[in-house]
């Protein structure tokens, strides 16, 4: 079975994918920003002991182990921040099972952020999922936590729960009819927030936008996930809604999508960026049945291999910018064909 970010899931046609995590400190040690090296390590060492315990797959590695493609390729499916891997003064270390849909960060901003991931909107079975495996951990470890406000973190904005529901949605046609800077304050304004992965409002290359809880204090995890997940459903309802608008006007959205595919099926190079913005709407063209070349399979294919870092795991090369833009053209023709 592929791992989730090949698969589709429900509502895939706007919602990519879905993610909760969790924030924990270990009771007995320093916040991380008060940790010396050996006192980082000490806490490495703490939580590796249990992982034989937890089950899940769950298997343990050292950031330090990891060559740095593999950790740009980790940080391009989300499951690892940049900040994670970009600063090589602390220690650190991942928690990762062969699905990926589990992957613990320990020692990022707190000792220990428990994610699970999913295609399409699925924020309810990962709550239950997170919990379990942090209920699992809790029983083997001591968490920092206080009766008056819940568990306690490095960071205030992630005292009280420690949980964060995310969903990275797909909007071009909201971008294309011009809805879209209204919808990202309607998201705002009700204490959502919402920001571009490949850039800021309608300047973000490839339409794809997180949208994730706030709050984690004076609140349950059910209504962190509930009120995500009830922002995320008008979302795909005003998202929906402009692609039929568009569809309105046949001859225009096919000429579109079609002149974005026969410049990413024959380019003969093709950088990253332009990758993601031609792809962006080849996706729209496939969701709406336009691109009958391509299907979903194919698009979770080209969104992940034509990735800098992915794209050299999937060619088993290291390769600079000007090799990455041709093997990437190459790519995408091989996957088109299969």
């Amino acid at each position: 079975m592929s791992n989730w970010y090949l698969q589709n899931g429900k509502d895939s046609d706007v919602v990519v994918s879905s993610r909760v995590r969790l924030v924990r400190n270990l009771s007995g040690f320093k916040f991380l920003n008060k940790c010396t090296n050996p006192e980082q390590e000490k806490i490495l060492q703490t939580i590796k002991e249990i992982i034989p315990s937890l089950g899940y797959g769950l298997k343990y590695i050292d950031l330090d182990d990891l060559d740095d493609v593999t950790k740009v390729s980790l940080a391009e499916k989300n499951l690892i921040s940049p900040e994670f891997i970009s600063d090589n003064t602390t220690k650190k270390a991942i928690i990762i099972n062969d699905e990926e849909n589990i992957c613990v960060m320990i020692n990022e901003e707190d000792h220990i952020k428990l994610q699970v991931f999913s295609s399409g909107q699925e924020l309810e079975n990962l709550m239950n999922l997170v919990i379990e495996l942090d209920e699992k951990i809790g029983e083997m470890l001591n968490y920092s936590y206080s009766k008056k406000i819940g568990y306690l973190s490095a960071s205030p904005i992630n005292i009280g729960t420690g949980m964060k529901a995310s969903v990275i949605v797909h909007l071009p046609a909201l971008t294309l009819t011009g809805n879209l800077s209204k919808m990202l304050r309607i998201i705002n304004n009700m204490g959502m927030s919402i920001k571009g992965l490949y850039g800021e409002g309608t300047q973000n290359v490839g339409d794809l936008y997180q949208i994730s809880s706030n709050q984690t204090i004076g609140v349950t995890e059910k209504e962190i996930v509930s009120s995500v997940k009830s922002i995320s459903e008008k979302v795909i309802e005003q998202e929906r809604l402009a692609r039929k608008y568009l569809c309105k006007n046949q001859i225009e959205i096919e000429d579109r999508v079609y002149r974005d595919y026969g410049i990413m099926s024959n380019a003969l190079k093709i950088s990253a960026d332009e990758c993601k913005k031609l792809l962006s709407e080849v996706k729209l063209g496939t969701d709406l049945g336009i691109i009958k070349e391509l299907d979903d399979s194919k698009i979770k294919k080209l969104e992940l291999y034509t990735k800098s870092g992915n794209l050299q795991k999937y060619l088993g090369k290291t390769l600079d910018g000007y090799e990455r833009e041709i093997r990437r053209a190459e790519v995408i023709k091989q996957i088109i064909k299969e």
